[in-house]
């Protein structure tokens, strides 16, 4: 199975860019990341069985080009997360808190996270992405959750 990129850039790039820019912390790092993606997707003469494991494959291309961009010479001399979080606009003040705290977690946490929630993949479809286990998966959720809870926990004791 093959599906025009045009089609395929359409209904993944908003989630692939979230993906490559959870990694990154970069914007323009992460757009270069979904651009890559799909110049690969275009070059490559894979058949896919179907939809499902297209957009898997897309997603794990999408998290390796983001890893090797975070490896470049170039990546030192980016804008840090703090920079880049002055230019967001969220809902609400506590959504901006959540994305933040969620931007500072380890990355292998912050990646099964954004997958879960954001992606809406199930836990086999991360521990496929991924290749882990899915007890791995489950176990980095978890301790990604804790971690979240003790920090949001600090920060509102600190509040009051």
């Amino acid at each position: 199975m093959r599906q025009l990129v045009q089609e395929l850039f359409e209904r993944y790039q908003d989630n692939l860019y979230i993906l490559a820019f959870n990694i990154c912390k970069n914007a323009e790092d992460a757009k270069d990341v979904v651009q890559d993606t799909f110049i690969q997707y275009h070059m490559i003469k894979k058949e896919f069985e179907n939809e499902q494991h297209i957009r898997a494959w897309l997603i794990r291309v999408t998290i390796n080009k983001a890893k090797n961009m975070n490896r470049t010479f170039w990546r030192k001399n980016k804008i840090s997360l703090e920079e880049y979080m002055d230019t967001l606009e969220f809902a609400t003040p506590e959504s901006g808190e959540l994305f933040e705290t969620v931007m500072h977690l380890p990355e292998k946490y912050r990646i099964v996270v954004h997958l879960f929630y954001y992606e809406d993949c199930t836990v086999h479809e991360i521990a496929d992405i991924l290749k882990l286990s899915e007890s791995n998966v489950k176990v980095r959720l978890s301790r990604a959750r804790m971690l979240l809870r003790e920090t949001l926990r600090e920060e509102w004791e600190n509040d009051e």
